[in-house]
């Protein structure tokens, strides 16, 4: 088997990476865990205990600069723990979760140990949303998949979050500099960052994220929720085998090494077999 860690970094946000802990400590080993807190003003939570958990001196006061220099600092993590003996490193922001297809009966480290990787490897992005009128609040009590079912397939998510050598994140991992991406088979990446209409109120609402310059960015994303409320679901098994080789091959004419899917938005219900994953 790989040796496997998993990175991210982040400032006020224990619900999600309460959750992130959880999962990947379960498929990896809370051993290979690092977590950066952004700013010493932060408190490493009693979750945390048994990964590498520490503060570190806060990055930028503005969204964009802040994010280049986050992701600058990831990479230069990830390229540590690379020179420190881990075969892959998989970056994330705390509310994404890279999952295996049930059906093959795999778990993340059993797959990624079965995956030839040069530079990285990319899950299909999955932005979930909370379809009104059908979906209530979020709760901590249950699993995210028993209480949302419904997601975008997205370009956006679809992220070269693993890597097997050193390289240079762009801005929310999502493109690495100098380097295409490939999309795995089977593999998925879930967004849970806009699956809850009360929880992005209370972000909007947040003095830290807007004074940052992060509203304008969370209402633009808002827009995942009106995709699944309105838009009808589509098959998962058709859609999501379509998105890959349709990713695989477009690309933006502004960043060739990013996916493109010729501006379709496609939402899809989650099969069953899903539900108990996250």
């Amino acid at each position: 088997m790989k040796k496997i860690a998993a990175l991210t970094m982040v400032r006020n946000d224990d619900f999600y990476l309460r959750k992130w802990v959880e999962y990947y400590g379960a498929q990896l080993g809370r051993e290979h865990l690092y977590i950066f807190f952004d700013g010493l003003d932060q408190q490493i939570a009693p979750f945390c205990a048994g990964t590498h958990a520490e503060l570190h001196e806060k990055i930028g006061s503005q969204v964009v600069s802040a994010e280049k220099g986050r992701l600058k600092f990831l990479s230069g993590q990830a390229a540590r723990l690379l020179a420190e003996g881990y075969d892959l490193v998989i970056g994330v922001d705390a509310d994404e979760f890279i999952v295996v297809d049930p059906k093959l009966g795999l778990g993340l480290s059993e797959y990624l140990s079965s995956q030839r990787i040069g530079t990285s490897l990319s899950a299909l992005g999955l932005d979930f949303g909370q379809k009104m009128g059908e979906e209530g609040d979020i709760t901590e009590d249950e699993p995210f998949l028993r209480q949302r079912r419904y997601a975008q397939i997205g370009t956006r998510y679809t992220k070269p979050s693993i890597v097997a050598r050193p390289c240079v994140w762009g801005s929310g991992f999502h493109r690495i500099k100098g380097h295409n991406f490939h999309i795995a088979k089977d593999l998925y990446l879930l967004h849970f960052g806009y699956f809850d209409l009360r929880r992005l109120q209370e972000r909007f609402q947040d003095a830290d994220r807007l004074s940052q310059g992060w509203g304008a960015h969370m209402q633009k994303r808002a827009r995942t929720i009106r995709y699944v409320s309105e838009l009808p679901a589509q098959d998962f098994e058709r859609w999501t085998r379509f998105a890959r080789i349709c990713q695989g091959i477009c690309r933006p004419p502004y960043a060739l090494n990013k996916p493109a899917m010729l501006e379709l938005k496609i939402v899809v219900r989650m099969p069953d077999r899903f539900q108990d994953i996250v």
